[in-house]
Formats: C-alpha cells, structure tokens, sequence
C-alpha cells in the first residue's frame, strides 16, 4: 500500500492517470502525446505505476498498451473510508470513483484489465475460480463443464441454467491460466438480473467476448490478472463488466482470505 500512496503523490502520475481514465490501452507514444513530458519521463512514472499495480500492460501486436487498475484504489477504500468520517475522506472516496469509472475508449479493441494480490496459493485460486460450491459464495453462479479446451460450459444461476454452443472453455492451465467466452444474454436471464429488453439486444447483438484469468505465485501471495476482451467500439457490455469485476473479484479475494464473502449489498 505504501507504492501506491507514493505512486498518487506525484501529479505527473496523476495526470497519466487522469489520462488512462479518459482513454484505456494507450500506448507510451500516445500517452506522450497528450502530456508535457519526455518519453524518458513518462516511461519512468509509468514504471513506478506499474509497480503499485496502478497500471497493468498488455500487447497488441508489436505495442504495449498501458491499462488503469482500479484494485489498489478499492483496497484503500476497504481499509480506510470505512475507518474514517467519510467527510474526512471525501477526496479518496472521489478519486476511487474517479479510477472505478468505465473506460471510456476510442480504441478499435478496448479491452478491460484488473489485477489483484490474494493471500492463497494458486491451487486455492483455481478452485474458487472452477469449484461450482466455491463459485456459488462469491458469485452466485455455478459452471457445468470438465474444464478441458473446447468443452462446453453450462451457466447456472438459482435454477436457471444458460446453455448455448458458443460458451467453451478457451485455454485451461490448472493454477497457471484459465479463459473462456462469455455467457449468452437471454432473455430469461435479463429478466432474473433486471435488464431491460433494449439493453439486452444490444448485448446479444454484440460479439462474444472472452475472460482470460492469469494464476503467478509472489512470495505469500498470488497476483491475479483478469483481462476480458473482443469488445466494440461503444461496447453496452464494457461498462457493466468493468463496474462488475471489481466488486466480484474483491468479494472472492475477501473470501479466500477471510471465509466469509462479501455481502452482496457491498
């Protein structure tokens, strides 16, 4: 925690911040581009970003692109606001909200990362990101599936249960890397989660998109990076994914770490 209260300290680091906010997956030519800064110097800051987890790079082709992470924004709220007169802490809370805000991004390919440390081995992290009784406590969802590539993958909320060719298992290294598509939007599923039938259109006509989770053993703790691709241009789904992970993700950190999930109302 301390790298990431250093890493805000500095306003150049929040001006790329600001920047990423603005538009997700720049590449180090484009964030040079829009700040009075040497390339040198925009490496160097995002380098100290990088190392609180503040930004996380992925490649597109030949290019680094440079993503905001909201997760050490979210354990700064979970450690502080709460503790504090929320008066007193009006300033973080308005720039957790400011970092938590959808990506908003021009980008031919936006894409959505986050990245988290967890208290757990890896064996444990793969078993609350596969295990159906261990999925149910944090996500209220359970997956049908023997996790081999290709396999098809049965979602199963309460009682209804979303079944469509196109939901596989991607790739499956256990404890290392999981991905696979994303689930289909019926229209029994909009009613059960309260979407409306113009906002599920637009969904369903949407390409399927694909969650890529990233297993790496440091030290104690285990780095978790998800990633979740293969949206378009003023994607409906990227804002309600990227307000999703982070309050998903939080919820199974807390519940390996502690045993107890976090109230859904959290």
């Amino acid at each position: 925690m301390d790298e990431v209260f250093k890493a805000l300290a500095d306003p150049s680091r929040r001006r790329l911040l600001d920047s990423l906010n603005a538009r997700n997956g720049q590449s180090l030519r484009e964030l040079c581009a829009g700040l009075d800064m040497t390339r040198q110097a925009v490496s160097k800051h995002l380098a100290l970003l990088e190392a609180a987890d503040l930004v996380v790079t992925t490649r597109s082709g030949r290019e680094k692109l440079h993503h905001l992470n909201a997760a050490p924004i979210n354990a700064i709220a979970e450690r502080w606001i709460n503790q504090y007169d929320r008066g007193r802490a009006h300033a973080l809370a308005d720039l957790k909200a400011a970092l938590e805000q959808p990506p908003m991004s021009s980008d031919s390919n936006p894409v959505f990362v986050y990245r988290t440390h967890i208290n757990t081995t890896p064996e444990r992290l793969w078993q609350a990101l596969t295990d159906p009784a261990f999925t149910r406590r944090y996500w209220g969802v359970a997956f049908e599936t023997d996790w081999r590539p290709g396999s098809p993958m049965v979602w199963v909320e309460g009682d209804r249960r979303t079944v469509d060719p196109d939901q596989t298992v991607l790739e499956a290294e256990p404890y290392r890397r999981l991905s696979y598509t994303w689930h289909t939007f019926t229209p029994e599923w909009a009613e059960a989660v309260g979407i409306g039938e113009e906002v599920r259109t637009r969904l369903a006509a949407e390409p399927r998109t694909r969650a890529t989770f990233e297993i790496e053993q440091l030290g104690a703790t285990v780095k978790l990076t998800v990633t979740h691709e293969g949206f378009v241009p003023d994607s409906t789904m990227l804002p309600m994914i990227s307000e999703g992970w982070p309050a998903l993700l939080s919820s199974m950190k807390t519940l390996l770490e502690t045993g107890e999930a976090l109230p859904e109302s959290a």
